[in-house]
């Protein structure tokens, strides 16, 4: 068959598949939506966003606020309460309702972009599986509290992987990850990544690399969001950056079950509310090592290994990383899955399981948690099990620094 027949071909099947997978994305999220009306969910941190534009638009002070019946205070950026503002132009019902229906479009994209950054671009074979795998992610845990607290975890997602799945050199790469920093800082981890990926780069190859301008427009990009803010926000600004963002313990309790970063797991490992010295050696350790392994690939020019090392790595070392915050079990998946498809083999056919069953069990509520901070006396079974993201992450780092380590040998 000659290439003109073979590519129409190709297409034509691409089309049919289209409406197949959009109807069962469209059945999915219709059950899904169904299945969060059922269980009443609270959309508690959608009320957060309202109650931080409302103060704006008062003029109040944005760090004194605390609102809803669990008394939550500002945890981001003054940026981040900027652009929550339009939220006090809506009445509650319509703003959750837009906030769901925003949050299931922005799956879909950020799926899209996990396979743009994966497989490279073939645009029309990537629309139904797109549509097709969101069908199934909707339904894993981080995405289910992403969308029960009302959550903006995909939109910075998006942001990180429309700037990090486009060519290299890209005149605008580097925004979206310095506007998702000025929003929320974890993002930020990105623009060092890319930073420290480029002087690797100059010191093989030549003095100026794609991956220094891709970090320096983060740069740039963060720093005027955050000026911007600084300007209509002055109070709330200077006592941002010079108080709020050194109070790790506004965020929530560090021994909490929905806590899946390393200070987390080590808070419920030593019974203790503060692990202090521990944490601190840990967290620099598994953050050096995280990002030279994503280095690394990004050198062997395994992009989404790089990519998503950096992610994992992001969320292990934050102090407080909550379970819906790892929507980037998505793209990992997705890698683990490609991975194995492409490789074959029974191991990888059982990581990329594993993995999955991690994130689709919601085994990590299986254990006491709630009022009373009953984390602080679990056994370690139930320790284990409420460790899983992190020990899944950890695993996925051993899988790139393997990659790293054959690579050499080949």
């Amino acid at each position: 068959m000659s290439a003109p027949v073979t590519v129409i071909a190709l297409a034509t099947t691409t089309r049919r598949r289209v409406p197949v997978a959009a109807w069962a994305c469209l059945l999915s999220f219709t059950a899904f939506w169904l299945a969060q009306r059922a269980a009443d969910v609270s959309m508690i941190d959608l009320m957060v966003y309202r109650a931080e534009g409302e103060t704006v638009r008062a003029g109040g002070d944005l760090y004194a606020l605390r609102t809803t019946e669990a008394h939550l205070p500002t945890t981001y950026p003054p940026f981040a309460a900027l652009l929550f503002t339009p939220l006090t132009l809506l009445d509650v019902p319509d703003m959750r309702v837009l906030t769901t229906l925003g949050n299931l479009l922005l799956l879909v994209v950020f799926v899209a972009l996990s396979l743009r950054l994966i497989e490279g671009d073939a645009p029309h074979a990537r629309v139904g599986t797109a549509l097709g795998l969101s069908a199934l992610a909707v339904w894993c845990e981080p995405m289910w509290t992403t969308l029960r607290y009302g959550q903006i975890n995909l939109l910075l997602g998006v942001l990180v992987l429309w700037d990090l799945s486009r060519r290299p050199g890209h005149r605008w790469a580097g925004v979206g990850i310095g506007v998702a920093a000025a929003i929320k800082l974890t993002p930020a981890l990105f623009a060092v990544f890319l930073l420290a990926t480029g002087a690797a780069e100059a010191l093989r190859r030549g003095p100026w690399r794609p991956a220094v301008r891709h970090a320096c427009v983060a740069a740039v990009s963060f720093s005027g969001a955050t000026l911007l803010a600084a300007v209509v926000l002055p109070r709330d600004s200077w006592r941002f950056w010079t108080r709020m963002v050194f109070e790790a313990g506004r965020v929530g309790l560090p021994e909490d079950t929905a806590n899946q970063s390393l200070r987390g797991v080590l808070s419920r490992l030593l019974h203790t509310a503060e692990p202090g010295l521990w944490w601190a050696v840990a967290a620099v350790a598994t953050g050096v090592c995280g990002l030279a392994t994503a280095v690394a690939a990004a050198l062997r020019g395994e992009r989404a290994w790089a990519v998503l090392c950096c992610a994992v790595t992001a969320l292990l070392v934050s102090p407080v990383s909550w379970s819906h915050h790892w929507v980037w079990c998505v793209p990992m998946l997705l890698l683990l899955g490609s991975d194995a498809v492409r490789r074959g083999g029974r191991g990888r056919w059982a990581v990329s399981g594993g993995a999955a069953l991690v994130f689709v069990s919601y085994a990590l509520w299986w254990v006491p948690h709630g009022a009373g901070r009953l984390e602080l006396g679990q056994n370690y079974g139930q320790i284990l099990l409420s460790a899983l993201y992190v020990v899944t992450a950890f695993g996925f780092l051993l899988i790139g620094i393997r990659r790293w380590r054959t690579s050499r040998t080949a």
